[in-house]
């Protein structure tokens, strides 16, 4: 199958003030996934105000970007859609007002199991790891994440 098309994602690394980072379980077709909060870049709009209005939808929490964390730099197929290429780009940010969401402790902790459900847990950069993530990219934006925060 060829590629037809770029797909582009854009993710936020929030990290609180205990050395947590913000990640989040979600079911997307039908496959249960751990990622990076954040979503697909709309047509018309800037990568930031993807990241700034992917946060409000997702968490209802205003954020703003830090700094440009990485953009993918390999070719990635789309696992849900095979002729489409990933890019992804990740930012590190921060939040505008005090960051309130409720949280699970628990992997896959969903209220009700059904498409598209969304769960949010804070993991410690200590911890951190690819093995955490599903997804290749966000796999390798941990295994930096680690080494820029390692102490």
């Amino acid at each position: 199958m060829a590629i037809k098309q770029f797909n582009i994602r854009v993710y936020g690394i929030l990290i609180n003030e205990n050395n947590q980072v913000l990640i989040t379980d979600e079911i997307i077709k039908g496959t249960e996934i751990t990622k990076f909060p954040g979503g697909g870049l709309e047509f018309g709009e800037g990568t930031i105000a993807c990241i700034k209005r992917e946060f409000l939808e997702e968490t209802n929490n205003e954020i703003e970007v830090i700094e440009h964390f990485y953009t993918t730099d390999f070719f990635q197929q789309s696992a849900y859609i095979p002729e489409h290429q990933i890019i992804s780009i990740y930012y590190l940010v921060k939040s505008v007002s005090k960051f309130e969401i409720h949280t699970k402790e628990k992997v896959f902790d969903f209220d009700e199991r059904k498409e598209n459900a969304q769960t949010f847990r804070w993991l410690s950069l200590t911890e951190l790891n690819e093995d955490h993530f599903t997804l290749p990219i966000d796999k390798l934006v941990a295994k930096m994440l680690r080494r820029k925060y390692s102490y």
